[in-house]
């Protein structure tokens, strides 16, 4: 939920993409990439949110396409079947792993806001993929809690993906890493936050970029340390880290 203008300015202006999070200096690199690989191979459902997403004023909260594409490529490779999404908007990241599940695979997306989510809910009807999703209005957090007091749902989920508040980044992994299965993975999106992670402290930066800055920086560290996890950090759109459970 990020994007690059204050660092690219310097170096031949702001990227054009609506919404655009790409880590690359180079505009022309970026625009090769997705119209040489995301466009042309992108599903038309997953053009018409992302163009209604577009209009949205909070469009940056999005999941880039190029980055959409990647998803959908882990979640097939990992051949995942449940899953579950925290912080979701209009559905983008959303849709990209509905239309890569079996027929028969569920997400659990929970995401404070209704409204954004029901933006993009006629596309995934449309795709006939609703079915597949079970959306939970509010905080994440008690859904957890209360996932884990049953019992019942530890070690049950393929892959997870978490994009919302980074505040609660460390709070969602402590109770996230019971219920992926061993073997499988947790992906935290925005974890080079804007480029901010390596910046000076007293580089100009969005307020909220400097608010949450601290936070990734915290989870960064403690991903790196954790014993559980085997982990992946990769320059795809604002930075995503993909967490591997090993115990």
């Amino acid at each position: 939920m990020a994007t690059n203008g204050e660092t690219k300015e310097g170096q031949g202006g702001r990227h054009q993409e609506v919404g655009h999070k790409s880590l690359l200096q180079s505009d022309a690199l970026y625009q090769y990439i997705l119209e040489t690989s995301v466009y042309p191979r992108e599903p038309e459902s997953m053009k018409e949110l992302r163009e209604v997403t577009a209009k949205h004023p909070w469009n940056i909260m999005t999941t880039s396409a190029d980055e959409g594409q990647f998803l959908s490529m882990l979640i097939k490779l990992i051949n995942a079947k449940n899953t579950m999404e925290i912080g979701v908007f209009t559905g983008y990241s959303l849709l990209a792993t509905a239309l890569a599940l079996p027929d028969d695979g569920k997400i659990l997306a929970m995401d404070i806001n209704r409204e954004n989510y029901e933006i993009g809910l006629p596309i995934i009807e449309k795709a006939g993929l609703a079915h597949k999703i079970d959306f939970r209005e509010g905080p994440a957090m008690p859904v957890l809690d209360q996932m884990i007091e049953d019992g019942k749902y530890h070690g049950t989920y393929d892959f997870i993906f978490v994009d919302a508040d980074k505040d609660n980044y460390i709070n969602y992994h402590k109770r996230l890493i019971d219920l992926v299965k061993v073997g499988g993975l947790i992906g935290y999106d925005n974890t080079l936050w804007n480029g901010s992670v390596v910046a000076p402290p007293d580089a100009p930066m969005r307020k909220y970029v400097r608010y949450y800055r601290d936070f990734v920086l915290e989870l960064n560290k403690a991903l790196a340390a954790d014993p559980r996890i085997e982990i992946c950090m990769l320059p795809v759109g604002d930075g995503i880290t993909l967490c591997r459970r090993v115990s």
